[in-house]
Protein backbone atom coordinates (compact mmCIF):
# COMPACT_ATOMS: atom_id res chain seq x y z
CA UNK A 1 0.00 0.00 0.00
CA UNK A 2 1.26 3.74 -0.65
CA UNK A 3 1.55 6.40 1.72
CA UNK A 4 2.75 9.63 0.99
CA UNK A 5 3.75 12.21 3.89
CA UNK A 6 3.88 15.71 4.33
CA UNK A 7 5.53 18.01 7.27
CA UNK A 8 4.46 21.28 8.16
CA UNK A 9 6.86 23.05 10.71
CA UNK A 10 5.61 26.15 12.41
CA UNK A 11 9.05 27.05 14.06
CA UNK A 12 10.40 28.81 17.08
CA UNK A 13 11.94 31.42 14.97
CA UNK A 14 7.88 32.64 14.48
CA UNK A 15 7.86 33.61 17.94
CA UNK A 16 4.77 31.51 19.47
CA UNK A 17 6.25 32.80 22.48
CA UNK A 18 4.37 31.00 25.72
CA UNK A 19 5.60 31.15 29.42
CA UNK A 20 5.11 27.97 31.64
CA UNK A 21 6.14 25.90 34.80
CA UNK A 22 5.84 22.43 35.78
CA UNK A 23 5.68 23.19 39.26
CA UNK A 24 6.16 19.31 40.84
CA UNK A 25 9.52 19.58 39.18
CA UNK A 26 12.74 19.23 41.30
CA UNK A 27 14.73 21.14 39.02
CA UNK A 28 14.65 24.98 37.85
CA UNK A 29 11.75 23.95 35.98
CA UNK A 30 9.19 24.07 38.55
CA UNK A 31 9.97 28.43 38.19
CA UNK A 32 7.49 30.86 35.52
CA UNK A 33 9.98 30.24 32.06
CA UNK A 34 9.65 30.37 28.60
CA UNK A 35 9.95 29.66 25.08
CA UNK A 36 9.38 30.34 21.46
CA UNK A 37 7.76 27.40 20.84
CA UNK A 38 8.19 25.22 17.58
CA UNK A 39 5.40 22.88 16.19
CA UNK A 40 5.93 20.13 13.38
CA UNK A 41 2.74 18.27 12.39
CA UNK A 42 3.13 14.98 9.89
CA UNK A 43 0.19 14.13 7.89
CA UNK A 44 -0.29 11.04 5.91
CA UNK A 45 -2.62 10.03 2.93
CA UNK A 46 -3.30 6.56 0.76
CA UNK A 47 -3.99 8.70 -2.25
CA UNK A 48 -3.38 12.45 -3.04
CA UNK A 49 -5.58 15.28 -3.28
CA UNK A 50 -6.95 16.46 -7.36
CA UNK A 51 -3.93 19.08 -7.09
CA UNK A 52 -1.70 16.56 -6.55
CA UNK A 53 -0.77 16.53 -3.14
CA UNK A 54 -1.60 15.31 0.16
CA UNK A 55 -2.58 18.74 1.88
CA UNK A 56 -2.27 22.35 0.31
CA UNK A 57 0.79 23.96 2.75
CA UNK A 58 -1.52 27.24 2.02
CA UNK A 59 -4.62 25.66 4.16
CA UNK A 60 -2.52 25.17 7.12
CA UNK A 61 -3.65 28.77 8.09
CA UNK A 62 -6.38 28.01 10.50
CA UNK A 63 -4.06 25.85 12.85
CA UNK A 64 -1.31 28.46 12.88
CA UNK A 65 -4.11 31.09 14.13
CA UNK A 66 -4.76 27.85 16.88
CA UNK A 67 -1.77 27.52 17.85
CA UNK A 68 -1.17 31.63 18.11
CA UNK A 69 -4.57 31.65 20.20
CA UNK A 70 -3.17 29.59 22.69
CA UNK A 71 0.77 29.48 22.64
CA UNK A 72 2.14 33.00 21.37
CA UNK A 73 2.21 35.80 24.40
CA UNK A 74 0.48 33.03 26.90
CA UNK A 75 1.01 32.03 30.28
CA UNK A 76 0.30 28.23 30.62
CA UNK A 77 -0.93 27.36 33.84
CA UNK A 78 -1.89 23.99 35.23
CA UNK A 79 -5.31 23.78 36.94
CA UNK A 80 -3.72 21.32 40.00
CA UNK A 81 -0.70 24.44 40.42
CA UNK A 82 -0.97 24.89 44.48
CA UNK A 83 -0.38 28.71 43.13
CA UNK A 84 -3.32 28.30 41.06
CA UNK A 85 -5.60 31.66 42.52
CA UNK A 86 -2.23 33.68 42.47
CA UNK A 87 -1.67 32.41 38.65
CA UNK A 88 -4.92 33.31 37.38
CA UNK A 89 -5.23 36.89 39.46
CA UNK A 90 -2.25 37.96 37.37
CA UNK A 91 -4.72 37.15 34.42
CA UNK A 92 -7.49 38.89 35.68
CA UNK A 93 -5.22 41.83 36.07
CA UNK A 94 -4.64 41.98 32.77
CA UNK A 95 -1.17 41.27 33.16
CA UNK A 96 -1.21 38.04 31.32
CA UNK A 97 -3.41 35.88 28.70
CA UNK A 98 -3.78 32.83 30.98
CA UNK A 99 -4.59 29.60 29.81
CA UNK A 100 -5.38 26.82 32.11
CA UNK A 101 -4.68 23.25 31.50
CA UNK A 102 -4.66 19.81 33.01
CA UNK A 103 -1.29 19.73 32.79
CA UNK A 104 1.92 21.26 31.82
CA UNK A 105 4.96 20.81 29.03
CA UNK A 106 5.62 19.84 25.51
CA UNK A 107 3.74 16.58 25.66
CA UNK A 108 0.72 17.83 26.74
CA UNK A 109 0.83 21.07 24.36
CA UNK A 110 1.64 18.03 22.03
CA UNK A 111 -1.12 16.46 22.15
CA UNK A 112 -3.67 18.95 22.59
CA UNK A 113 -2.17 20.39 19.32
CA UNK A 114 -2.96 16.61 17.68
CA UNK A 115 -6.49 16.97 19.27
CA UNK A 116 -7.29 19.73 17.39
CA UNK A 117 -5.31 19.82 14.22
CA UNK A 118 -6.55 16.14 13.96
CA UNK A 119 -10.15 16.83 13.91
CA UNK A 120 -9.56 20.27 11.59
CA UNK A 121 -7.31 18.13 8.85
CA UNK A 122 -9.58 15.18 8.74
CA UNK A 123 -12.96 17.08 8.59
CA UNK A 124 -11.27 19.55 6.04
CA UNK A 125 -10.43 16.38 3.78
CA UNK A 126 -13.54 14.44 4.83
CA UNK A 127 -11.27 11.83 6.25
CA UNK A 128 -8.44 11.20 3.63
CA UNK A 129 -5.81 12.29 4.92
CA UNK A 130 -4.28 11.69 8.98
CA UNK A 131 -2.61 13.19 10.98
CA UNK A 132 0.46 10.90 12.18
CA UNK A 133 2.05 12.89 15.10
CA UNK A 134 2.49 16.28 16.55
CA UNK A 135 6.34 17.53 17.91
CA UNK A 136 6.48 20.49 20.42
CA UNK A 137 9.86 21.87 20.88
CA UNK A 138 11.00 23.94 23.18
CA UNK A 139 14.17 24.86 21.65
CA UNK A 140 16.59 22.69 19.46
CA UNK A 141 17.42 20.21 22.43
CA UNK A 142 14.42 19.55 23.64
CA UNK A 143 11.32 18.32 22.29
CA UNK A 144 8.27 15.88 22.47
CA UNK A 145 5.97 14.08 20.30
CA UNK A 146 1.96 12.59 20.59
CA UNK A 147 1.15 10.03 18.33
CA UNK A 148 -2.71 8.85 18.71
CA UNK A 149 -1.81 5.00 17.86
Amino acid sequence: MKKYQVIKTFGAERGFSCAFRQWRADSDCKFIHGYSLGFKLVLEAETLDNKSWVYDFGAFEHIKKWIKDNFDHTYIIASDDPELDLLKEIGERNVAKIIELDSVGCESFAEMTYDFASQYISNKTEGRVNLISVEVFEHGANSAVFKNL
